[in-house]
């Protein structure tokens, strides 16, 4: 037996409380920009048109994504893999979803809105670094924004280095994905020599 409909989900739970309603706001306030300017991870979601959905880490310098006067998030292209889901998904449907991270910060902070890649000047120059200037930027305008509670990661211990995992508990990254890939020919490469690759990228 399935949850089939709102009315039946709403029977195994109580009406959300007035401070989770009353928390969304649809623009950033000082709190949320204060969040972005520290956060150096974000999760970005995204769907296409048949409902298929997407879920990116993105990462940089704390600060990375920009927020302008007018509240609009501009978040920098970085080299990845060229596959483009996400650039795709919001060519199809303007719509993202953001989740900051700040590194021992419990909270995070998630934010809806519509989204388009632009090629503007100001915005190229916005999120131009000494290292690289994007090809593209995302500009995000925001249509919902909220401080979400700290349960998960309080549940998770994402933070407590006693719950850190010895990477050695999973193969390397190249066999993993050689393995998933039916066999695709992947040389041996360790941690370090993984990292001197990226290391142009980063």
């Amino acid at each position: 037996m399935n949850i089939d409909s709102p009315a039946a989900l709403r029977q195994l739970y109580a009406a959300p409380g007035e401070r989770a309603v009353k928390k969304q706001i649809s623009f950033l306030d000082p709190h949320c920009r204060r969040f972005i300017a520290l956060s150096p991870f974000f999760v970005l979601a995204t769907s296409n048109s048949a409902h298929q959905m997407d879920a990116s880490p993105r990462g940089g310098e704390p600060g990375f994504v920009q927020v302008t006067e007018s509240g609009d998030l501009l978040i920098p292209d970085a080299p990845g893999n060229n596959r483009l889901d996400s650039f795709e998904n919001i060519l199809a449907t303007g719509q993202v979803g953001l989740l900051f991270l700040i590194p021992g910060f419990d909270e995070t902070l998630r934010i809806n809105g519509r989204a388009v890649l632009s090629l503007a000047a100001a915005d190229i120059a916005a999120c131009t670094t000494e290292r690289r200037a994007p090809k593209l930027v995302v500009r995000v305008t925001v249509e919902a924004a909220y401080l979400h509670c700290a349960k998960a990661f309080m549940r998770s211990k994402l933070w407590d280095p006693a719950a850190l995992v010895d990477r050695a508990a999973l193969p390397t990254i190249g066999q993993m994905i050689a393995d998933q890939a039916g066999g695709l020919s992947v040389a041996p490469e360790t941690r370090e020599e993984m990292l001197r690759r990226y290391a142009p990228d980063l």
